[in-house]
């Protein structure tokens, strides 16, 4: 009554279901409060099982748009096998427009493999890791820079030691269609998504499919072409369902690391970040970074930053006003083989 999360789905039925995971939360206001996140499921036949989530981050929009406008759309649709789809998994994040959820501050990302006595957040991760991700073959958790940060797009797979599912999801992160990604050196026991896919024994593919807490056509565009074509691979449609069409042959892919602290340059300090690098460029070790400004000591001069190590810059901060221990921006190591 008062621990884990409550559902209707039936794994085993064909068709069309949707319906939410209810998560009992008593708050002053409501005692008996359900934390509601819709879900919707679509089965035909014993085809490839895949999962689409989005809303991991609250202030992430492409994937949580994006899983909306495929809910409404897949209910009509003849597939080959299962999709699962939660366009705003951490629904109170989402709906307070925030990184990290409300009630309890949790970081859904930072939550695997959770717990299903323990605070919302911990309860939809264990959910997720324990019920939902082993059910499937491909796990795909769609998301961007957030509120505070621009984010080269690109996609984005953690590195496992099971070599045959590396190469499987190497593969599909190819076929989906984006000119970067990187692979993350978290290990087996991380805490994220990607990272309790693998657990779980499924592909885990994820990405950063804008940032700055909004949408634009190039976003929207570049997260519909991914969603496609990963539906399309897999066998489980023939046609994009979000895409008016699709390019016959993707971009070349640049695979980056992105695996040391070193990659970053953080704040030490209160201070205002002026970036010289946009997302994108090649820059190497010592080249300049940006400035960081004290407007509290105006007559103190503005302090250059450098790279520690060169490489592709694939985020930084959009927030000028800045603290102690934020990261500006970020450097991804290109891998050329």
């Amino acid at each position: 009554m008062h621990t884990g999360i409550v559902h209707s789905i039936d794994f085993e039925a064909g068709g069309v279901q949707s319906g939410f995971l209810a998560i009992p939360y008593s708050v002053d206001r409501s005692p008996y409060y359900q934390i509601r996140i819709p879900w919707l499921r679509v089965r035909n036949g014993e085809g490839p099982s895949l999962l689409l989530m989005a809303g991991n981050h609250g202030d992430e929009y492409e994937g949580e748009l994006q899983l909306a406008r495929l809910m409404r759309r897949l209910k009509t649709l003849d597939i080959s096998g299962t999709v699962t789809v939660l366009p705003i998994i951490n629904q109170p994040a989402v709906m307070a427009a925030r990184r990290c959820s409300p009630f309890d501050g949790g970081n859904l990302n930072r939550a695997f493999p959770g717990n299903p006595a323990g605070t919302p957040t911990e309860r939809i991760a264990h959910f997720l890791e324990h019920e939902l991700f082993p059910r499937h073959d491909v796990v795909l958790d769609l998301h961007s820079g957030g509120t505070s940060m621009a984010h080269l797009p690109c996609t984005l797979i953690e590195r496992q030691a099971e070599p045959a599912r590396f190469e499987r999801t190497l593969d599909l992160m190819r076929q989906m269609g984006a000119a970067h990604a990187f692979i993350a050196d978290n290990g087996p026991a991380a805490p994220t998504s990607m990272g309790a896919a693998g657990r779980a024994g499924a592909v885990g593919l994820s990405g950063e499919f804008g940032g700055g807490g909004t949408v634009t056509p190039d976003s929207m565009a570049f997260t519909a072409g991914a969603i496609d074509r990963l539906l399309v691979a897999l066998g489980i449609v023939s046609a994009p369902v979000l895409s008016a069409a699709l390019d016959e042959k993707a971009p070349p892919l640049q695979l980056l690391s992105l695996s040391r602290h070193s990659q970053g340059i953080y704040a030490t300090r209160r201070g205002w970040f002026e970036p010289a690098a946009r997302l994108g460029d090649r820059v190497a070790a010592g080249d300049l970074a940006g400035w960081y400004h004290d407007l509290e000591r105006i007559d103190a001069p503005e302090e250059a930053l450098h790279f520690a190590e060169g490489g592709i810059v694939i985020s930084h901060r959009l927030h000028c006003d800045s603290q102690s221990g934020d990261c500006l921006i970020q450097v991804a190591e290109p891998i050329e083989a």
